[in-house]
């Protein structure tokens, strides 16, 4: 009667190790996919929406510095009183002033291309933010997916051990156990029961992650996508890497920027030629008109104007050290990724003959101790080491797709367009487009709310 028991058991527990029950803590299976989820962080982040606000005001440096060649036109109304030894006089005046920058020997346009490459810059950080925000996405998902799988292993684990436990006392009844191994057996599934707990509160962290990603908790997660393809070899990761990555595109517009700013400094020595004309009249009609040029050029300025342009080269030399730095870096990045997918490919192999090897080991064991060969002792250790097996080759495939979406980010390459996820993105021309040239009227204002309306949409 107890081996029949124990080949029945057997029997149990291999199906429940093996099979992929889903507990009350755990989400429902084929609900929503890798790309739904990058989809609702790009669409959700408000840290994109920042950085895109940041870029617009980018922008506006540039019509900025463009209204600077325009004129300048004031009116002034004035009135003032007199009294002289008793005499009172009063004059009303209404005059109009126009002011305009005839020529500053190229400082206003450099200050125009140092906002272009500013703007060009700021670009690229957003375009930063976006892997970013991608990444973690991809981070949340496989947390999320672990994190369940892990508790509908340890709720096996629990079942399988209450089992484990039943037929233990079963066989102290009938006097073939002693009751240090009903001890043994209840120890093992008050463990199992607190990994259980540990594993349900892991998941629970993992979803308020995956909804601070998305904005909302999952239903359920689909298996993961086929792993994304990588290069030929790590060097040609290494130079995408370098030709994609927006750190070293944005370093490399800050460096394009601080060159102009150099020269900048060593135009501020330049002269400036303005224009200006004036029309008044009075109250009585009497009407007055003045125009002029004057050329203005600063001839000493304490060493302020040297110290801007020892500052504007240390910026300089700041700045492609920089691009120096971001680049090394960028490489590093792309390597480590690289060895995290070898390194998570050797665990996952090596792994799966652990399994193979511990569930052969466990029927044997198993097997042994229903003919009084081996204890409660041994099946349960036996038990255990199937278990972390199988807990380990969760953790090693979470770690293989997360190393080949982190290798993507290194390479510059994880972004909505890139992944081809099929969602309108923001455009990040749009904006700059209508405010480049200092828009003023009010045709151009209405110009300028469609686009803002249209990235609005587009960006969320």
């Amino acid at each position: 009667m107890t081996r029949q028991f124990g080949r029945g058991f057997r029997r149990l527990l291999r199906s429940s190790v093996l099979a992929v029950v889903m507990t009350g803590s755990a989400l429902p299976a084929l609900a929503e996919s890798l790309g739904d989820t990058l989809v609702a962080a790009y669409r959700h982040s408000a840290l994109l929406d920042q950085n895109r606000a940041l870029l617009r005001a980018a922008d506006e440096d540039v019509a900025g510095n463009m209204a600077s060649l325009r004129p300048i036109v004031d009116w002034a109304l004035q009135h003032s009183y007199n009294d002289r030894n008793g005499a009172e006089s009063t004059t009303t005046t209404l005059g109009l002033t126009a002011e305009m920058l005839v020529y500053d020997f190229g400082r206003t346009q450099t200050a125009i291309d140092i906002a272009k490459e500013t703007v060009l810059s700021t670009r690229y950080a957003l375009l930063g933010i976006e892997q970013d925000v991608l990444l973690r996405a991809v981070r949340a998902y496989m947390d999320v997916r672990e994190a369940t799988e892990q508790v509908e292993l340890q709720a096996n684990s629990v079942r399988v051990l209450g089992q484990e436990r039943q037929a233990a006392q079963d066989r102290f009844d009938v006097g073939e156990i002693t009751v240090t191994d009903v001890a043994l057996a209840e120890a093992q599934l008050a463990a199992s029961r607190a990994s259980l707990s540990a594993a349900e509160g892991q998941l629970q962290v993992a979803l308020e992650e995956y909804s601070a990603v998305t904005g909302g908790k999952p239903k359920g997660l689909n298996a993961p996508p086929p792993l994304p393809k990588r290069p030929a070899s790590l060097e040609a990761a290494m130079a995408s890497a370098q030709k994609n990555h927006p750190a070293i595109l944005q370093a490399s517009r800050e460096v394009a920027a601080s060159e102009l700013r150099v020269v900048a400094a060593e135009l501020q020595r330049n002269p400036r030629i303005t224009g200006s004309a004036q029309l008044g009249v009075d109250i009585d009609g009497n009407t007055e008109a003045q125009a002029g040029l004057s050329m203005t050029k600063r001839l000493y300025s304490g060493g302020r104007l040297s110290a801007a342009h020892r500052q504007a080269m240390a910026s300089r030399d700041a700045a492609r050290a920089a691009l120096l730095s971001s680049s090394r870096q960028i490489n590093q990045s792309v390597a480590t990724a690289w060895a995290n997918i070898d390194v998570a490919n050797a665990q996952i192999a090596a792994i799966k003959e652990q399994i193979s090897a511990a569930q052969q080991a466990y029927d044997g064991v198993r097997e042994e101790a229903t003919l009084g060969a081996r204890t409660t002792l041994d099946v349960l250790d036996a038990e255990q080491s199937l278990l972390e097996a199988r807990a380990d080759l969760i953790s090693a495939e979470a770690t293989l797709q997360l190393a080949h979406y982190q290798l993507l980010a290194a390479m510059g390459v994880l972004t909505v367009k890139d992944l081809k996820l099929g969602i309108p993105t923001y455009d990040p021309s749009a904006y700059y487009n209508a405010v480049s040239d200092a828009p003023y009227t009010s045709r151009q204002g209405e110009n300028l709310d469609r686009v803002l309306e249209r990235l609005k949409r587009g960006g969320n």
